[in-house]
């Protein structure tokens, strides 16, 4: 089972979350019939999006993560709820590249450069919290530190790694955000970026370890305190009556439109490929109730 973590040193001047999101990531894979190169953008950024939505304190928010950079895949979408459950999907799931100049799939390639990484926070209010920087890379781990430091001030690390077989299967994925709390010396930070060099990439921990380990060895020499742990999955909130109210929210023109068609009217989730059918005499109830 997935899980996520949260941590912080004894002296209080840094905190990390980590997750290892093999099952997350195997079922988009799934869901989606995604491409390895595919497999390892979307499972990077749903890693990182679970991390994000379980640091929301508030009930019932949400946080989504938009990653254009104008590559073949297209646009990214992830939303996590605020206990890091999370779901997603690509423009285009097939999309084929070859493996990079150092042997590995091209993430930065397929997501490219020319565009923006969004972090949307919906935290019940009347308008969400929205930021937003170029990408750096296209590979999200390091397009997500830049963001934290640009965006929002805040001197952070991430890493993130998926690992896909053979068969197009997911070994393993997750990862790491690392940031310094107020009042830490800049002098952490050298060291922090020192346990990520050497410990290697992230599948290298999380193939034969734990997400326990991970958190060891980003923060080894500081003494981390885990503060919590929670199980996460890939989760879909759609339902039919969900979608029913989005029909019902449509323009009186455009039911009536619909309605003069004479064929029913199937719509599907993005997220989980759901598919929910409404008749011409549904939604002519639809209109009356409008009316």
């Amino acid at each position: 089972m997935d899980k996520i973590i949260r941590a912080v040193t004894k002296d209080g001047f840094v905190k990390i979350s980590a997750v290892n999101g093999r099952d997350i990531v195997e079922k988009a894979r799934q869901l989606h019939d995604l491409s390895p190169v595919a497999t390892a953008a979307l499972g990077r950024t749903l890693c990182i999006t679970s991390i994000l939505g379980e640091l929301l304190k508030e009930e019932n928010a949400t946080v989504t993560v938009r990653i254009n950079g104008g590559g073949p895949i297209g646009s990214i979408i992830a939303v996590s709820d605020n206990g890091g459950n999370v779901r997603g999907y690509v423009q285009n799931p097939h999309v084929d590249l070859p493996l990079n100049q150092n042997g590995k799939l091209d993430v930065g390639g397929a997501v490219g450069t020319s565009g923006t990484l969004t972090v949307s926070r919906d935290l019940g209010l009347k308008e969400p919290y929205i930021g937003s920087t170029a990408l750096v890379s296209g590979e999200i781990a390091e397009d997500f530190s830049y963001y934290f430091v640009e965006s929002e001030q805040v001197g952070a690390a991430c890493g993130l790694g998926v690992l896909v077989d053979k068969d197009r299967s997911v070994i393993c994925a997750g990862g790491f955000l690392v940031q310094l709390l107020p009042g830490a010396p800049d002098s952490l930070i050298d060291k922090i970026e020192n346990n990520i060099f050497e410990m290697g990439q992230v599948t290298g921990i999380l193939q034969n370890g734990t997400v326990e380990d991970l958190v060891s060895h980003v923060l080894n020499g500081f003494s981390p305190e885990i503060l919590a742990e929670a199980p996460v999955e890939y989760r879909c909130y759609c339902s039919r009556d969900r979608v029913k109210r989005a029909v019902e929210s449509i323009s009186k023109e455009d039911l009536e439109e619909i309605i003069q068609n004479g064929e029913n009217t199937e719509i599907s989730c993005q997220f989980c490929n759901s598919v929910y059918v409404f008749s011409p005499d549904e939604i002519r109830s639809f209109l009356q109730e409008k009316e």
